[in-house]
């Protein structure tokens, strides 16, 4: 099929069933545009709006980003998860606002900005600018590669150097901004991973995994791995007043610049961090061991719930750690599994035994 019919039809598609009420599509500007592909990223769009709704409030423009602390924005986006996007966000808003606030108009320096990679570039640059410019979001990858019956796992160098060169080559002069959300909401409505709509589909005629059979096999998966485990301890210590300690992480890494439970190897490790910070422990309870997945390894932790005798105060260090009220649980910056922890009615069902 000629790109020129191609676009016609997708674009025919989408003025009758597109999607156009998506918060992010309401008043768009490059900020909204930018601050929703990187949402998405690995994210549905039912999951992202309550988040793009709450952030875009509190954050409307590239300035009230930049000038809010880290810790904040952090806050805001707890429970999106990949949290290296947030902090990459916080850094792109200062630099642009440290060049006059505006949002580069090429693909190349928006890219050269942290987390902006050539798709979200594109995005930004066609919705928001009008310019012609392919994109090649996980959507766009799944409708092109079973259109061209393009085999492979879809992040091998050579498989997306050939998807980019067909988004190209798809990609009209006019309409960008309606085109680049149509072939985006095909993918996310008709062309899904399971159950694709194939019967509905305005691009059925020329689908080439249509007429093979291939629709159920491509894109093709990643190569299956088998993931490593990690195990830790989680120490849920309580002082007298009910609340919970809580440690700061590292500005880089898993759950970066998020508060988090302190945590341990072992129940050794965890010893003798109470001996060097003097805490003197009352009971101390295992509770059932629980597991996160991240995208390259299992996090296998048990919490440990301990009550806190002494009310010291030298367990903490300066900006470094904190006493938690659980009725605060909105007001910082928590990775979902430690959220979720903190919320759990801990009761004696479920204890393992006493430590």
């Amino acid at each position: 099929m000629a790109p020129a019919q191609f676009q016609e039809l997708l674009l025919d598609w989408f003025d009758l069933h597109g999607r156009k009420d998506l918060p992010w599509q309401q008043a768009i500007s490059p900020y909204r545009v930018w601050l929703s592909e990187i949402m998405l990223q690995q994210t549905q769009v039912s999951s992202v709006i309550p988040y793009f709704n709450k952030f875009i409030n509190r954050f409307p423009c590239v300035q009230s980003l930049a000038d809010a602390d880290l810790d904040e924005v952090l806050q805001y986006w707890s429970g999106l998860g990949y949290y290296a996007r947030a902090r990459n966000l916080h850094k792109t808003a200062q630099q642009l606002v440290a060049n006059g606030g505006e949002f580069p108009q090429t693909v190349a320096e928006l890219t050269a900005l942290p987390g902006i990679g050539r798709s979200t570039a594109g995005a930004i640059l066609s919705i928001a600018c009008g310019q012609s410019q392919p994109i090649l979001d996980g959507n766009v990858k799944r409708v092109l590669a079973r259109y061209q019956a393009v085999t492979g796992w879809t992040g091998d160098s050579k498989v997306a150097a050939r998807l980019w060169e067909i988004s190209q080559v798809y990609t009209p002069q006019q309409r960008t901004a309606d085109y680049t959300q149509a072939i985006m909401d095909l993918g996310a409505t008709l062309c899904t991973r399971s159950k694709p709509k194939c019967e509905i589909c305005p691009l059925q005629i020329g689908c080439r995994a249509l007429v093979l059979g291939l629709v159920k096999v491509l894109p093709e998966s990643r190569p299956a791995k088998s993931l490593p485990v990690k195990q830790l301890h989680f120490l849920v210590l309580q002082n007298a007043q009910g609340q919970i300690l809580l440690e700061k992480r590292p500005p880089v890494g898993i759950w970066g610049g998020l508060w988090s439970l302190p945590e341990f190897a072992d129940l050794a490790q965890l010893q003798t961090w109470c001996l060097q910070h003097h805490a003197v422990i009352d009971s101390r309870q295992t509770l059932l061991p629980q597991r996160h997945t991240f995208s390259h390894y299992h996090l296998d932790y048990t919490p440990i719930r301990a009550s806190l005798i002494n009310p010291i105060n030298n367990v903490m260090e300066a900006n470094a750690s904190l006493w938690y009220k659980t009725a605060d649980i909105d007001t910082v910056g928590l990775p979902t599994p430690i959220k979720r922890l903190l919320q759990q009615n801990i009761t004696e069902e479920n204890y393992d035994e006493n430590g």
